[in-house]
């Protein structure tokens, strides 16, 4: 008889046959940072996640640097919006200032940027409004301009997420023109139009004031679509592919690890977060447990890194083994 049960018997056999591991290294933590003074805000939906402004930010920097965070990904709420999302390439945006900020006081900390619009935009969407859709080709020419602004102000790396068709190579193209050839492109190359993003818009205030963004993020019913998304960014010079949800999409990540030959990045998003926090302050659940193994699952399914908001939250309970 096959006995498998020979190598589950005590913690060390089970150590020493694991096949994966989740480490620190593994993780990017998402920073909301805003516009203004004193602010310090909990996002209600998501427990334990906060929006800063610069003079409070502190405190929230130094605990990832402490827990060893290797990384974080900034997102930017400004006091002004307009309908083109004009403030993402102002060189005194938040999000410059805040790469600065890090740069400064944070040096070892890398700082990547997300790059859209929606939080910017008096409409909430991720580019120029026409035609009560969004004009993809006349986006192109804002997100040149932002990432610009980015590289400018310091970024370590710039993460589109907007799915405009074209978006990575007229960014590279951008990058290489104005001399960051070195400055490397993580992109939201698979993003679907999930309902696991609603926490987030109550974070970073960018709810449509109109429709949806199903004409342009990915219809979740799609597997084959993904591989094409992944080609076209891979070949207009992607540095790292992402797949944003992860947890309802672990198939999606296995299919680009077996595809493409380049880190792949998930990422763990805000309703993801808030389902495992709701549950657990409920006691339904082992709240560190089910974390920890469903960053586990992503790391199985493919991932190289996992952007999530409980990359703090890990990374306290990795210290401990």
């Amino acid at each position: 008889m096959n006995r498998t049960r020979r190598l589950r018997k005590t913690e060390n056999i089970r150590r020493l046959v694991r096949e994966n591991r989740l480490h620190v290294d593994d993780l990017i933590y998402p920073i909301f940072i805003e516009e203004g003074r004193g602010i310090e805000t909990e996002i209600e939906s998501m427990p334990g996640v906060k929006r800063f402004s610069l003079d409070t930010i502190s405190k929230e920097l130094d605990e990832v640097t402490s827990l060893g965070i290797p990384a974080v990904l900034l997102f930017g709420i400004p006091t002004a919006k307009d309908e083109i999302g004009s403030e993402t390439w102002n060189d005194q945006g938040i999000i410059q200032k805040g790469i600065r900020f890090i740069k400064k006081h944070y040096p070892k900390l890398y700082i990547i940027t997300d790059v859209c619009f929606c939080e910017y935009t008096s409409h909430g969407h991720c580019g120029i409004i026409h035609n009560n859709d969004v004009d993809n080709d006349a986006t192109l020419v804002n997100i040149a301009k932002q990432v610009i602004s980015h590289a400018n102000a310091g970024a370590h790396m710039v993460a589109p997420s907007g799915m405009m068709d074209g978006m990575i190579a007229a960014i590279r193209e951008a990058l290489d023109e104005t001399g960051f050839y070195d400055l490397p492109i993580m992109s939201y190359a698979v993003k679907y139009a999930s309902a696991y993003y609603g926490p987030f818009r109550d974070a970073a205030d960018s709810t449509p004031t109109f429709g949806d963004r199903r004409t342009y993020q990915m219809d979740p019913s799609n597997r084959d679509e993904a591989l094409r998304e992944a080609t076209f960014d891979d070949q207009e010079g992607a540095d790292i592919l992402m797949v944003k949800p992860a947890l309802a999409y672990l198939d999606i990540i296995r299919d680009l690890k077996n595809n493409f030959d380049r880190p792949l990045a998930c990422y763990n998003v805000s309703g993801e977060y808030a389902m495992i926090k709701a549950a657990g302050e409920k006691g339904w659940i082992d709240e560190d447990r089910v974390m920890m193994e469903s960053l586990l699952s992503m790391k199985r399914a493919g991932a190289d890194i996992i952007i999530t908001y409980f990359a703090k939250d890990a990374a306290r309970l990795l210290q401990k083994t």
